[in-house]
């Protein structure tokens, strides 16, 4: 079996992780903000993943599945609330929406 360096997955998630952290910082629509938190969790998740096989553990697979598990509930939620979002404002950019007057 051929293992892959643990530098190069944490390469590789770090680069993921960067990637998703400018595109939180970079965009203004939602839903492109919420795209890029998941490619933050799943840059996250190879992390753990590639260090539980580093260490021949199994805990990094366990803590991906409930990353996994988080993600999924946090698409639901996040997709509903940009849902509402969208009807109440007529758009998804955040620099207007956080215009609100309370």
């Amino acid at each position: 079996m051929i293992s892959i360096p643990l530098e190069h997955g944490l390469y590789l998630a770090a680069a993921l992780f960067l990637l998703g952290l400018m595109g939180i910082l970079g965009r203004r629509n939602l839903i492109f903000m919420l795209m890029s938190l998941e490619i933050m969790l799943n840059a996250t998740g190879l992390a753990f993943i590639v260090a539980g096989a580093r260490w021949g553990e199994a805990e990094g697979q366990i803590f991906f599945m409930l990353i996994l598990t988080l993600a999924a509930a946090e698409v639901a939620i996040g997709l509903a609330l940009i849902l509402l979002i969208y009807r109440h404002f007529g758009t998804l950019d955040a620099d207007r929406i956080s215009e609100m007057r309370g």
